[in-house]
């Protein structure tokens, strides 16, 4: 393997002005570094740089001005284990099979995922944090050379995680101990000359909320502002169905309606913690030399509702919970390309195909991700006019769903017709109405716009019922989906 070597950032600035990134990213002597940090449950809302100036996020915000926002990233699958699954093979959650009370992910397709493939190309690879889900018939910490997960949902005690255990003197809260991690992985790529793909998913923000004592002053007293479609009164336009099961229960359960303020700012808290951790992620590939040479990448495995239409959680195919921040910085791309924002649609089912392609790998041409490399270099441009969001987690039949979205608008199909309620549809222009607070499917000056967005969603339908998995659950989705077929067949398969 050739070994990797920085380069001073002046001279990476000439090589970008003659050649394409993909053309440089597969030169092997100039292999770059990948660090994709992941948090848990973040929702848009909560940074600086995409407009929230109540929060404290000061490296966040500048990893977005030095690299390239995404104003319209989704999670396809609103929920960690589906997401995370996806987020490494560039799937539909409906194509590797992988969610809570469905299964692990399948060994053939861990093989494909991207750090499997770039520890085979020569990438020291490292995972730390909240790896999500479980592989059949394999560890997943055998294809990483360095491993510090804390398994499919991990602790903020970092003594309990106990691959991480060496850090727990110095930062008995998980969250910084992962930026301590970051620091040795570092360490050991200089000293083996290699270049990295380094993995970390934060614990945070999820609950139970335990933030780092460190902060506890961070947000004392800050009253957060609301959203406009915050609380119950503002939930009267959208369907029965997902009113079903734990999202509505938890505007009560966890304190949206009497306790806002408290509630937001241990949530906050966690995030600040992971901020802090990034910018000392950042600060020590400065002292390696290697900043000129590595691409961080920022996400979340899905967004949070907090309280908006007076849900809590996720799951659902609204935006407080299918969008997420992304923020990807590629410090060879140069001064020009910095602070940019990009609108194009894109979502977590292209990170994969977008680490590998940076990293000059080749990769499974039947993913359903696309590169994002195109949009680093043209954040105007576009890699795709429509995408699927679905809801098929089995804790509550009622509220499964798919969802079609393009740049302006988004189609949901609610297909349950039990207990008093009929099938629905959502139709909202997003562009214009992000908060979702006015459905358009029964306004007759939306009735072209509808049957295009129908059109979409029996397409994407089609290709579900051709490619999914060969597990039965998703098998009789391609019945209850289907928009033809009539609730009495459909009833039949729910016994």
């Amino acid at each position: 393997m050739n070994c990797f070597v920085p380069l001073p950032l002046c001279g990476l600035i000439a090589i970008v002005a003659n050649i394409t990134a993909p053309a440089l990213a597969s030169d092997e002597s100039r292999r770059p570094n990948i660090i994709l940090l992941m948090s848990d449950d973040q929702a848009v809302s909560t940074l600086g740089v995409y407009g929230n100036r109540e929060v404290k996020t000061p490296n966040l915000d500048q990893l977005g001005r030095d690299g390239v926002v995404f104003d319209n990233y989704y999670n396809t699958t609103a929920i960690c284990m589906a997401s995370r699954a996806t987020v490494m093979s560039g799937l539909y959650e409906y194509r590797h099979g992988c969610n809570f009370g469905r299964g692990p992910l399948p060994a053939e397709k861990w093989r494909s995922t991207y750090p499997v493939l770039l520890k085979q190309a020569g990438y020291l690879t490292a995972f730390a944090g909240k790896f999500g889900f479980a592989v059949a018939g394999a560890d997943p910490a055998d294809d990483f050379d360095f491993w510090g997960s804390g398994g499919i949902q991990s602790s903020y005690v970092t003594a309990e995680n106990q691959t991480m255990s060496a850090y727990a003197e110095r930062h008995p809260h998980s969250t910084l101990s992962y930026a301590a991690f970051a620091e040795d992985v570092i360490d050991a790529a200089v000293d083996q000359d290699r270049p990295f793909c380094l993995s970390i998913s934060f614990k945070a923000p999820h609950r139970p909320w335990t933030p780092d004592p460190e902060f506890d002053d961070v947000y004392d007293g800050v009253t957060f502002t609301r959203p406009p479609n915050f609380g119950r009164e503002h939930a009267g336009h959208l369907s029965a169905q997902s009113k079903q099961g734990r999202q509505w229960a938890r505007w009560h359960q966890w304190g949206y309606d009497a306790d806002y303020d408290s509630v937001m700012a241990q949530y906050h808290e966690l995030i600040h913690g992971i901020d802090v951790a990034i910018g000392r992620i950042r600060t020590a590939l400065t002292a390696a030399g290697l900043a000129e040479n590595t691409i961080v990448i920022f996400t979340s495995d899905n967004g949070y509702l907090h309280g908006a239409h007076g849900y809590g959680g996720k799951v659902l195919p609204f935006e407080e919970s299918s969008r997420a921040p992304l923020m990807i910085f590629d410090p060879r791309l140069g001064a020009a390309e910095a602070g940019r924002r990009c609108e194009a649609l894109v979502g977590n089912i292209d990170l994969a195909p977008t680490i590998l392609e940076l990293a000059g790998v080749s990769g499974p041409s039947d993913v359903d991700g696309r590169s994002l490399l195109s949009l680093l270099q043209d954040p105007q441009g576009s890699v795709r006019d429509d995408m699927l969001l679905m809801n098929v987690w089995a804790g509550t039949l009622a509220n499964t769903c798919i969802t079609v979205l393009t740049k302006d608008c988004k189609y949901t199909m609610w297909w349950y017709s039990g207990r008093g309620m009929t099938p629905d549809e959502d139709l909202f222009f997003t562009q214009g109405d992000p908060f979702e607070q006015t459905d358009c499917a029964e306004d007759p000056q939306h009735t072209t716009k509808l049957r295009e967005m129908r059109v979409r969603y029996d397409r994407h339908l089609a290709r579900w019922k051709h490619r999914s998995v060969s597990d039965s659950y998703y098998k009789r989705f391609n019945v209850l989906f289907d928009r033809s077929v009539t609730w009495t067949d459909k009833a039949g398969l729910l016994e």
